[in-house]
């Protein structure tokens, strides 16, 4: 997976998120995720806020939000620390990309003892369940189990459960879009 992403200069995909809480779905997002090399992040939704925008450049403390693409020249610049810019497992939008997630999956994966040796392997995939720090601040042990496609070498799904086995969120990730060579001014409000 590191060599894979380190390959990439932009890469899209089609995300579907879905949230749970006390076993039953919460709430589900569907949007288009957009990745250039420097941190470039743009999401375009189209649930549960059709027409909705978020651009993200690296290292800026803010992001712009436009609520309308049809009427992309009224724009919000919010910073990535405000509650209406986090998912709802508090996750800020320069934590999305696979980049972030990588390093957080290897991290985790030296400094927090793995009991549990789950590991699933066919043509078209890997999969593996392994104990972390949550995602977001890294405070509380969680499991995830982490599908990865072999095409990509990138996770096509990820599960997130609480250290008690708890669902909290399914992440499906597809149509993945690879060195498309994105151009700078689409990450740009």
């Amino acid at each position: 997976m590191e060599t894979a992403f380190k390959e990439l200069e932009d890469y899209s995909c089609e995300v579907e998120q879905t949230f749970y809480q006390n076993g039953a779905e919460n709430q589900r997002y569907l949007f288009k995720f957009y990745f250039k090399k420097r941190k470039k992040i743009r999401v375009d939704f189209s649930q549960p806020h059709p027409g909705l925008t978020i651009l993200y450049n690296d290292n800026e403390t803010g992001a712009t939000v436009i609520p309308f693409r049809s009427l992309s020249g009224f724009r919000m610049r919010l910073s990535v620390n405000n509650p209406m810019m986090k998912t709802l497992a508090g996750q800020r939008i320069n934590q999305t990309d696979m980049g972030y997630f990588i390093d957080f999956l290897f991290r985790n994966l030296k400094k927090v003892e793995q009991k549990e040796n789950t590991f699933y392997e066919d043509e078209q995939r890997v999969e593996f369940l392994f104990r972390a720090m949550d995602y977001i601040e890294e405070k509380s042990p969680e499991k995830y189990r982490i599908s990865i496609s072999k095409k990509y070498w990138l996770p096509i799904r990820i599960e997130r459960y609480s250290s008690d086995g708890k669902l909290l969120e399914v992440t499906d990730i597809k149509n993945y879009k690879l060195n498309a060579h994105l151009e700078d001014k689409f990450f740009l409000p």
